[in-house]
């Protein structure tokens, strides 16, 4: 049985950016979608690494664009950005919580920048259930950097394949199995529960 399982946030439990969040976002920089989000990705690594804050990461977007943003601007960009990534999926939920009441030892790691984790933090009781919250911002590594799943295994004291990462993304999920964990491309909550129902069965003799 896998001892720990290790969640990605954004695509698992929480959701990713809707159209409209998206829209807003696009609207509020007054700049070309195409460049917005290439600057938008190109730039947020360090954000999520917690080298930046909102408003500098906001400035450097801004510079990418050829632009400045005033401190109003970045304000509003920073909370647009915020409500963005602040869905979460009630069937996930659902399933940490039973996870948690079972006792299976449950982690998180998530890329995520600080006012974003703040906000997680004030707004959700659930992420208690997590034994280990390794958010990029605080651990200086973000997925699918190696250091990332090598300072989640340090903090959980486990042997690395005694450690099922779920993400949905598949470049994050092999940089977890090079680490030497267990992987699942994340679909859909019922997948997961078949996944989790065969990890947990006991292996018949050979």
């Amino acid at each position: 049985m896998t001892a720990t399982v290790l969640f990605d946030l954004f695509g698992v439990i929480a959701s990713h950016q809707t159209s409209e969040g998206k829209d807003l976002l696009v609207r509020t920089a007054g700049a070309p979608a195409p460049d917005f989000w290439d600057a938008y990705w190109a730039l947020r690594p360090p954000y999520d690494r917690g080298e930046v804050s909102g408003p500098g990461y906001w400035r450097e977007v801004a510079g990418a664009l050829g632009t400045r943003f005033d401190d109003e601007r970045i304000a509003r960009l920073v909370a647009a950005d915020l409500d963005g990534w602040s869905g979460v999926d009630a069937a996930m939920v659902g399933l940490v919580e039973e996870l948690a009441a079972r006792g299976r030892r449950i982690a998180l790691l998530s890329n995520i920048p600080e006012e974003l984790a703040c906000r997680y933090e004030e707004r959700h009781a659930w992420l208690g259930h997590f034994e280990v919250r390794a958010f990029s911002c605080r651990i200086g590594h973000a997925k699918p950097e190696p250091g990332a799943y090598r300072w989640c295994q340090e903090a959980l004291g486990d042997r690395p394949d005694r450690i099922l990462f779920v993400d949905d993304r598949e470049e994050n999920i092999r940089a977890a199995e090079a680490a030497g964990m267990r992987g699942h491309l994340f679909t859909t909550p019922d997948r997961l529960r078949e996944h989790l129902a065969r990890e947990d069965a006991p292996q018949s003799p050979r």
